[in-house]
């Protein structure tokens, strides 16, 4: 199935009306909800898993995209089978997320179509390194985008994701706002959260990973994160990934 621009436009009218009601009467900010765990995400490099373990992790979001040509130093992309299979059977957890682009170069600046090509390479690598069937990948909004990019290019970018993994397998990393409006309207069965252009100390209701501060493993540079559903996007919750 594929998504004409009147299911573009309906999308954007039905997350115009989400915006002026939540300016109108926001709901209350989400605090104090119970951390169930902290994992870890990272680009520059992999470490052991033995010290993903020592530092107090459950597990790493790894990254089921290509390095960019123009980043020497982002060594741990994509996730591989044997890393995969090495922090499974150290007894961590793995959860695929993407992203190729950055900044003037942002994945979702290409809209549909560049979230089918983004969705299907995503889709080759998350299988080639051992990603189950039926479990999500994290599509990144990597800004603090505004509503007119989200309703013209972001959208667009998640429906082409959408078509090609299903609604039940897609997961947005974003900041806040571009999360209210994206679970109003369903785009996305899973959410991370960001805190580029997230008001402080907010955490979306709908949050099931919250990205929280970086730090150090075996001197390699990490995001610490926060997990706070227990369904998260893990591989493990899937019969025999684990």
């Amino acid at each position: 199935m594929t998504h004409s621009r009147r299911d573009m436009l309906r999308y954007a009218a039905l997350g115009s009306g989400v915006a002026l009601v939540s300016a109108l009467g926001a709901p209350g900010v989400a605090q104090g909800r119970e951390v169930l765990g902290t994992i870890v995400d990272y680009s520059a490099a992999v470490p052991s898993p033995a010290s993903i373990r020592a530092a107090g992790h459950i597990g790493a979001i790894r990254y089921v995209s290509d390095p960019r040509p123009d980043a020497a130093w982002m060594r741990a992309k994509p996730l591989t089978g044997p890393e995969a299979d090495a922090l499974i059977d150290s007894g961590l957890e793995v959860v695929s997320c993407y992203q190729f682009g950055r900044a003037e170069t942002a994945d979702w600046l290409g809209g549909y179509e560049a979230g089918l090509n983004h969705a299907r390479r995503g889709l080759e690598l998350h299988r080639a390194a051992g990603g189950p069937e039926n479990r999500p990948i994290y599509a990144s909004i990597d800004d603090n985008p505004t509503f007119e990019q989200f309703t013209t290019r972001i959208v667009p970018y998640l429906l082409g994701w959408q078509e090609v993994i299903g609604p039940a397998n897609l997961g947005v990393y974003a900041n806040s706002p571009t999360l209210d409006w994206a679970s109003a309207i369903s785009l996305g069965a899973f959410y991370w959260q960001h805190n580029w252009g997230t008001p402080k100390g907010h955490v979306h209701p709908r949050a099931d990973l919250h990205q929280v501060s970086g730090g150090e493993i075996d001197g390699i540079g990490i995001d610490v994160n926060h997990v706070l559903t227990a369904d998260y996007g893990q591989w493990s919750l899937v019969a025999g990934a684990a």
